[in-house]
């Protein structure tokens, strides 16, 4: 399965391995976590697939944090999407909401710093769900300046990314196997996913928000 898949993303992108990591490396759930590994069974070198994956999922940032709210907005405006859309925000602004409680601070440096201290934990954590997509969205949702989410994703990112690289490189025999486990942990996730924003209640969001 692995061989068809590999040859199917050679033929599609006229055998270009870099290329296709850096895109792996933009899709959600795969981000650099599961890219860098693609990116060695496409023949790339270890070095090679952490750069252009890192690359990758860092130039997503840009796209979601200046883009996530207009696009909500607008999907909000169609009536097909309106219900999974107000599902999905609700689902962040609960985990935003979770970051923004767990310390009180006196000043608003001290939540600056502490929201940054947190995104950054959040992104540089190696799970799927933990990236650089859930954790611009985390940001936006708390409202959180580009200058004080850049550094923190980025730094995070990079941390993420060192760790797969190394075990990358320490069972390097294994890459089928690992490309294998990240797709049944994608699928899980994905699962997870929609279960969760088909549970959420953005209804109840706006009554706490009229309590509080």
């Amino acid at each position: 399965m692995i061989e068809k898949i590999v040859e199917f993303l050679i033929t599609l992108f006229n055998g270009n391995a870099k290329l296709i990591t850096l895109i792996a490396s933009m899709v959600p759930l795969i981000e650099l976590k599961g890219a860098i590994p693609v990116g060695v069974r496409l023949g790339e070198n270890l070095f090679s697939s952490a750069l252009f994956s890192y690359l990758g999922s860092t130039i997503v940032f840009f796209f979601i944090f200046f883009l996530l709210i207009p696009i909500f907005t607008l999907l909000k405006k169609i009536k097909f999407f309106k219900k999974l859309v107000e599902k999905i925000e609700a689902m962040f602004e609960r985990r935003a909401k979770k970051i923004a409680e767990k310390k009180s601070c006196d000043t608003e440096k001290e939540k600056r710093r502490m929201y940054m201290k947190a995104l950054f934990i959040f992104v540089a954590v190696p799970f799927p769900v933990t990236g650089v997509w859930t954790g611009t969205a985390i940001a936006v949702f708390l409202k959180m300046k580009f200058k004080d989410s850049i550094l923190p994703i980025a730094l995070g990112n990079l941390v993420a990314g060192s760790i797969i690289t190394l075990l990358t490189f320490l069972f390097k025999d294994y890459v089928d196997i690992i490309i294998y486990t990240l797709f049944a942990i994608v699928l899980i996730m994905l699962i997870v996913f929609i279960v969760k924003v088909i549970r959420s209640n953005p209804d109840k969001k706006e009554e706490e928000n009229e309590q509080s």
